[in-house]
């Protein structure tokens, strides 16, 4: 393979775009939140060449021997081919993104992860480093049968970047009853626009929990895209939403059960304030060999203050009669008797809200990473999971909250 061939298939790549076009506003997913044309995500800069240095940053905490990293240029044709190697083409509503992040991607991250001898669970820290204004990076994680793993994917931005249009795609592949934890810190700056998009598939009897926490900016998709293959194959999702001022985010959570005994719970809490724009998406098919099958969708949407827009949306598609189905969205504002209680203990109206959030955000978290699964237990034991204690002795959370919260008026 020359090294035209790299040059060839980002060349086709942009060919697909011209040929299917870009998102159009009809599009049944993004019709509520439409994302910016086609150019802001292709930049203006041309292909470069392969460089030595690296966008991802791999910290291995626990398990080193368990890992093996790769680090490929997608600008070098042998590595492009070893990157994208058994990665589905581009399909499904999201499509364009996907065609669009082939056009512009420059380098990936390959992770597997081995099954212990020992049972404990190999523990991965993964950053990302957006080195340029407009940048595509790739994330492909493969877990093997019997393994367990926990992820901690945060990002960061090079120093004079204050705005970054970022396609990011992952793909996460569980083998037989493979268990991974994964928490995902999307912390970003008013003007960015983001796409993050991630395709997940879950053999039988594996797991697969994943929290998400970002807040808004110009423009956000957050879409997961998760195919339960095997019978027992679990999914928990929970996506914390922190939106204010003018910004905007999309979560979109879809979730194929495409097996028997299969079991999913998606959770999404959008905190909104000022003019900013929020859209919970949660959509569950259910195939007609999936028996036994068990959905349970649950999306709320708080008020804080101003005029925020919130639109709350589960889905649900059924082809067997014998399954277990729960959906329901919640629109309001903060618990007024949790307020009045807070402030008859001598606290003032913003520390009693900032307290009440908070404690609804850890709930949301606690519950999509416990610490019992974190141990490879069958049953929850109502703590959190290590890799979620750990972070929440940080300060993104509590920053997060004073930020989304302007004012302590009605909202309207």
């Amino acid at each position: 393979m020359s090294d035209i061939t790299a040059i060839d298939d980002i060349t086709q790549a942009r060919e697909q775009l011209q040929a299917h076009g870009w998102i159009a506003r009809s599009c049944e997913p993004f019709r509520h939140l439409p994302p910016p044309a086609l150019e802001q995500w292709l930049g203006t800069q041309q292909p470069a060449a392969p460089s030595d240095t690296t966008d991802w940053h791999v910290q291995v905490q626990e398990g080193a021997t368990q890992v093996q990293i790769q680090h490929l240029s997608a600008l070098d044709a042998v590595q492009r081919r070893s990157l994208l190697a058994d990665l589905p083409q581009p399909q499904g509503d999201a499509a364009p993104f996907a065609w669009a992040h082939r056009a512009l991607c420059r380098q990936g991250l390959r992770i597997q992860v081995a099954a212990s001898t020992d049972g404990r669970p190999v523990r991965l820290h993964v950053q990302h480093l957006a080195q340029l204004a407009v940048d595509a990076p790739l994330l492909v994680l493969d877990v093997a049968p019997g393994a367990h793993c926990l992820l901690l994917h945060t990002a960061r931005r090079a120093a004079g970047l204050t705005q970054i249009t970022q396609n990011l795609h992952m793909h996460i592949r569980l083998g037989a009853g493979a268990r991974l934890q994964h928490l995902r810190i999307a912390d970003v700056q008013a003007d960015d626009r983001l796409a993050h998009v991630q395709h997940v598939e879950v053999a039988d009897n594996a797991r697969y929990h994943q929290a998400l926490c970002t807040s808004g900016c110009a423009y956000q998709l957050q879409r997961s895209d998760i195919q339960l293959q095997g019978p027992g194959a679990q999914a928990r999702h929970a996506g914390l939403l922190l939106n204010s001022h003018q910004r905007q985010v999309d979560q979109q959570v879809s979730v194929r059960h495409n097996a028997p005994d299969t079991d999913s719970h998606v959770q999404v809490l959008g905190l909104g304030s000022g003019k900013s724009r929020t859209v919970g998406n949660s959509f569950a098919f259910i195939a007609p060999g999936a028996r036994d099958a068990n959905v349970h969708q649950r999306l709320w949407g708080i008020a804080l203050d101003g005029q925020p827009r919130m639109t709350l949306r589960p889905h649900l598609e059924i082809l067997h009669d014998q399954v277990q189905a729960t959906h329901g969205a919640t629109w309001g504002a903060l618990p007024a008797d949790a307020l009045f209680y807070a402030q008859q203990r001598g606290l003032d109206a913003a520390t009693a809200r900032g307290l009440i959030i908070e404690g609804m955000a850890r709930a949301l978290l606690e519950r999509a990473l416990p610490a019992a699964e974190a141990e490879g237990e069958e049953e929850a034991a109502g703590a959190a999971s290590p890799l979620l204690e750990d972070w929440l002795q940080g300060t993104w959370l509590g920053e997060a909250i004073q930020q989304t919260m302007l004012t302590p008026q009605e909202a309207t």
